[in-house]
């Protein structure tokens, strides 16, 4: 066999072999298992009410990306081949001044695709900040530096979780001293954030949602956890020295082991007279902080 015909067969080889890869990474990405198939993100699709929305709206916008990222370099490749000077050209191509229809194009086409996303975006985001009427449990979640106090109204019955800094050791075991957000599974469950001090950030990765802690002003969410389990949930704003530790988990339970978790709480809340400004270092009621 000569050596054109080996370098030939060697050739298609190599192609195969890339043209099945390729195939396979298609094919392993549409696996409801694959994390590719949900654009890498945490949890699952049914992880709260909120999640399945959320994980389309990301993977079909990096669909459309990818679509329009192709078609750019497609024509970019080709107008360096197409375009490209030839042996014995001298000096610059035909030079035009302008083209009415490819720019109404190049404009049209930008808006349409920019409009197109805020569309679906506007859905969706209307669709997850859809306030509930009455849902079955309102959390209080107050950031304070650097921890969190979680007050619990369920069935008019009012309880409260106050949290301590976190420790990070570096040393196993910190996870189980961190501060706790239990919530029963299936039930509707409203958010209602608010910061003791500085701006904080409510984050609970797994369940695609975040929402900045502003002094002076309630923020919300709402959703209803679907899945059993612990989560990790985080401090997602610079708050200052020991942001690193603002870190709290979340137990997503059955009714019952929710409300027999509820009966180890105290009764009552945690409200606004543990606020302070730490501008003028004392607290909402005007009384001496402890800063």
């Amino acid at each position: 066999m000569s050596s054109h015909k080996r370098t030939g067969s060697r050739g298609r080889a190599v192609k195969t072999v890339a043209l099945a890869s390729t195939a396979a990474l298609v094919l392993s990405a549409c696996s409801a298992e694959n994390p590719a198939a949900r654009g890498w993100l945490p949890g699952n699709r049914d992880t709260t009410s909120n999640t399945a929305e959320l994980t389309d709206l990301w993977v079909n916008s990096w669909i459309a990306a990818l679509i329009v990222g192709l078609i750019t370099w497609g024509l970019m490749l080709w107008c360096m081949i197409a375009y490209r000077r030839r042996k014995g050209e001298t000096g610059y191509p035909r030079q035009l001044a302008y083209n009415v229809p490819l720019e109404i194009m190049y404009t049209i086409v930008p808006l349409v695709m920019v409009g197109v996303l805020f569309f679906y975006t506007d859905q969706v985001q209307r669709s997850v900040d859809d306030p509930y009427e009455d849902p079955e449990l309102v959390v209080d979640v107050r950031g304070k530096q650097w921890a969190w106090d979680f007050n619990y109204d369920y069935d008019g019955e009012e309880r409260y979780f106050a949290g301590v800094q976190a420790d990070l050791t570096g040393e196993e075991g910190v996870r189980e001293g961190l501060p706790t957000l239990y919530l029963p599974v299936d039930q509707a469950v409203t958010f209602e954030l608010n910061a003791r001090d500085v701006i904080h950030s409510f984050w609970i990765p797994a369940f695609l949602q975040k929402r900045d802690m502003i002094p002076g002003r309630t923020n919300e969410i709402h959703l209803t956890p679907q899945e059993l389990g612990s989560f990790d949930g985080k401090c997602a704003e610079l708050c200052g020295q020991y942001h690193s530790e603002m870190l709290f988990t979340v137990e997503v339970v059955t009714e019952d082991e929710f409300r027999d978790y509820l009966e180890t709480l105290p009764e009552g809340k945690l409200g606004d007279e543990y606020d302070r400004n730490t501008n003028l270092h004392e607290n909402v009621a005007g009384t001496e902080g402890d800063d």
